[in-house]
């Protein structure tokens, strides 16, 4: 167990402990914008279904019920632009995060092999390799990557992460299909699979044109695909848009080859998702009227928000989608943990950018998930109103 927690780095958050402390001692109390956890009640649609399957006596199925894996296929078309999922090809999952760190030692990855991900990015990406003894590599240009001989030696899997955590930075069609088709490509010639994994969690948090009209596009839409999903993967929360953080709702979709591998293996494990968990998700699924009032409600969070930043004199970079502001001081040049400490001192607490990548040091996150009433208070203390 020493050789395994060495490798990993210090769970992050905990660095936040101080800057809690300091928030708190604020005489109006803390705001914490720091973590991307709902706050908002679990939509009565899926209490009512989970409910309704609480008389679970039996082991649940690993592949999940038919009625859940015909109801992510249903979501796929009308939400995603994905018509025609094999429902065979889609697998629930324990929570997305699960997935992705394990994706890696699902995949069969090891010593000598390679995983790109966002250069700017959610951590466990990297802590997932780590875990299957592969290495992590960021980069905010795959393709290249892929493309270059010199680079893409030893690369197996390519997480994409659009709505981008913590940026909201999203990838369009051609974005999506430059890296699919260099993936593609160098497996061709190298002779060894390389999976695309896309994690869009946040795809229907979508704030700026042409996203909020058109919809985040996924790996899976065929004009990224031609038609042919081999190698690649969605994965899938509910946690966001059905405030279900507690449920551990998620799914992964795809190559139908490469979801019965994780299949088998998740048979072996007994990760499984719970019985009335299944049912609650295929109900949440079939329900848009809930998320479209989530999606509402952050909207005017971050309405809110946004300007009082801007006002305080902060500048908001990208953020077109996902439940995050990507802020940092006029003028730049400041670290981020003294972007944390100011705001602390105002009794808000945020995430710095430290946490996800060195490219990230100059910006801080601000995260939605906080009630009406706390993000009018955060709001009132950058302006002073």
């Amino acid at each position: 167990m020493g050789l395994l927690t060495g490798a990993l780095p210090d769970f992050p958050w905990d660095t936040l402990t101080p800057f809690a402390e300091r928030a708190r001692a604020h005489p109006g109390g803390i705001v914490d914008l720091s973590v991307g956890t709902p706050v908002d009640p679990t939509p009565a649609v899926v209490r009512d279904a989970l409910t309704a399957a609480a008389d679970s006596p039996g082991y649940p199925l690993t592949h999940g019920t038919p009625d859940l894996r015909e109801a992510v296929v249903r979501w796929f078309a009308r939400r995603r632009g994905v018509p025609g999922l094999d429902p065979a090809a889609v697998l629930p999952t324990v929570g997305s995060k699960e997935l992705v760190a394990l994706l890696p030692s699902l995949l069969g990855l090891a010593e000598g092999d390679v995983v790109l991900h966002p250069a700017t990015a959610y951590p466990t990406y990297d802590v997932g390799a780590r875990l299957a003894g592969a290495t992590p590599v960021p980069t905010d240009d795959p393709a290249a990557v892929l493309a270059d001989a010199a680079t893409r030696a030893g690369v197996r899997l390519v997480w994409l992460n659009s709505p981008g955590n913590p940026d909201g930075s999203v990838l369009g069609v051609e974005d999506l299909r430059r890296v699919v088709d260099a993936a593609r490509a160098a497996a061709e010639r190298d002779g060894r699979p390389v999976v695309v994994a896309s994690d869009e969690c946040y795809a229907e948090l979508a704030w700026e044109e042409p996203w909020a009209s058109s919809g985040v596009p996924s790996v899976l839409d065929p004009r990224v695909t031609g038609g042919d999903l081999t190698g690649l993967l969605a994965v899938y929360s509910l946690s966001k848009q059905s405030n279900l953080a507690g449920y551990r709702a998620a799914f992964v979709a795809g190559d139908p080859a490469l979801v019965g591998r994780l299949l088998e293996t998740r048979k072996h494990a007994g990760m499984i998702v719970p019985g009335p968990v299944q049912a609650a998700t295929a109900a949440a699924l079939g329900d848009d009227a809930h998320v479209a009032e989530q999606r509402e409600r952050y909207r005017r969070r971050r309405r809110l928000l946004r300007g009082a930043f801007e006002e305080a004199g902060y500048v908001v970079d990208r953020s077109y989608a996902g439940l995050y502001l990507w802020v940092r001081p006029d003028g730049g040049g400041q670290d981020c943990w003294s972007t944390v400490g100011d705001l602390a001192e105002q009794g808000i607490l945020v995430a710095p950018g430290a946490f996800y990548g060195a490219a990230a040091a100059g910006h801080v996150r601000v995260a939605l998930t906080a009630s009406d009433e706390k993000v009018a208070e955060a709001a009132a203390r950058l302006t002073g109103a």
